[in-house]
């Protein structure tokens, strides 16, 4: 894979619920972590005292994180909405030469912040509500 350009990692909320997604306005840095848990299964017959790990179990789970300038723009609100409500509408994840993830997140956290000589800005932080589906590109 070449080297990409971090602008063309996106985080899109569906808008409206009928998959209209629109990029979070204002992000200058965004991140996408993918977890799985380990379920440990060995045994006093585990070959060589190796640990064992049962394939296909544990929790999955995805983050989203990002961080930019507060522009009060319709995704804003929309932000906002969602968080006061605790909704979990599908999110989409455009990783650039890589794919995409779609589906459900919850917003964890919205940090504002500014300074008297400088710019709003703000923080969020989003925890995967559901099953997530993956596009290769």
């Amino acid at each position: 894979m070449a080297a990409q350009n971090g602008k063309d990692l996106l985080i899109k909320v569906d808008m409206t619920g009928g998959g209209q997604f629109e990029t979070l306005a204002g992000l200058r840095a965004t991140r996408v972590s993918f977890n799985a848990e380990s379920v440990d299964v060995t045994s006093l017959e585990s070959q060589g005292g190796w640990r064992e790990l049962l394939a296909g179990a544990g929790v999955k789970s995805a983050s989203l994180s990002g961080s930019g300038v507060f522009k009060d723009d319709t995704t804003d609100a929309r932000a906002r909405e969602i968080f006061f409500a605790a909704e979990t509408p599908d999110y989409e994840v455009i990783i650039p030469d890589f794919g995409t993830v779609t589906g459900p997140f919850q917003i964890t956290s919205i940090d504002y912040s500014g300074t008297h000589n400088g710019e709003a800005t703000y923080e969020i932080a989003l925890a995967s509500a559901g099953q997530l589906t993956f596009t290769a590109l």
